[in-house]
């Protein structure tokens, strides 16, 4: 069979949907008298049952890259046990669905006996799904499990390497590291010498975390912005005018926040930084 590793992330969100839907219906059911509540949570348990049933195969497809990142195997067994056991849960709380749909009028007493313990079950049922996409979450935005590796295609995974070195960079500054920051923005960097973005980012830590307004000065001569790219320009204009002013030459550093002024003159962080240079220190 083929993997189904790529449509995990759409199919939990399914899930998630149609299970909680269902089971606020059915909790409706039992003190709203509407016809259409009972059928209507019956489809839905149905649908998330079975859409659960593609999440926990769609999961096992996706979880062999992931479990190889080192320390995150713990993460990824975690979320396949309590996703297991919320697909468990839903396959009971269909069958005590489809038991309360089956009985007749004569038997209203023990369909509704079957409602409330459906009703009950589904709250419980909720509770494990609810732990099985803490899970998730966690192995998703804590070990970035699956991230840069679900598609299968290399341009994720170099955005990956680009966003866990930005992060990385914020983190060594704010733990007072300034050159461990600059370190890791240039090794990327050069490992992505086209990007845009990436270079003017190093630019910034090169004012910031190494100090070396003439060294950025020179980096931004060498990088090339589109005219028709506002707000790169914006960007790089104003990392011009703080490494001048860095460097001492705040008139030059006005004059350029002047140029960009006029030309966006409904830019707010121009005007900012304009008053921050007439502002006495």
């Amino acid at each position: 069979m083929p993997s189904l590793a790529a449509l995990h992330p759409q199919v939990v969100h399914f899930v998630v949907a149609l299970i909680i839907v269902g089971v606020l219906f059915r909790a409706l059911s039992l003190v709203v008298r509407q016809a259409w509540l009972s059928p209507a949570a019956l489809a839905l348990v149905a649908l998330g049952t079975v859409a659960s049933l593609v999440a926990v195969r769609s999961g096992a497809d996706a979880h062999g890259p992931v479990e190889r990142v080192p320390g995150a195997r713990a993460a990824v067994v975690d979320h396949e046990t309590w996703g297991e056991r919320a697909r468990n849960a839903f396959l009971v709380l269909l069958a005590l669905e489809a038991i309360a749909a089956t009985l007749t009028a004569r038997q209203a007493s023990a369909a509704r006996q079957a409602q409330m313990v459906a009703a009950v079950v589904g709250v419980l049922a909720v509770g494990v799904l609810y732990k099985a996409a803490g899970g998730g979450g966690d192995l998703v935005y804590g070990y970035a499990g699956g991230v840069g590796v679900r598609s299968g295609d290399p341009a994720d995974v170099n955005r990956l390497l680009i966003a866990g070195a930005f992060h990385q960079a914020a983190v060594d500054r704010q733990g007072g590291r300034p050159a461990d920051a600059a370190t890791i923005m240039d090794v990327v960097a050069d490992r992505f010498p086209d990007h845009l973005e990436l270079q003017l980012a190093r630019v910034e830590s090169v004012i910031t975390d190494r100090g070396d307004a003439t060294g950025a000065l020179t980096r931004l001569d060498a990088i090339r912005v589109p005219t028709d790219d506002t707000r790169l320009r914006i960007r790089a204009g104003l990392l011009r005018a703080s490494a001048l002013s860095a460097r001492g030459d705040a008139t030059a550093a006005r004059q350029v926040l002047e140029t960009l002024k006029a030309e966006f003159p409904a830019d707010a962080r121009i005007q900012r930084r304009l008053t921050e240079l007439t502002q006495p220190k």
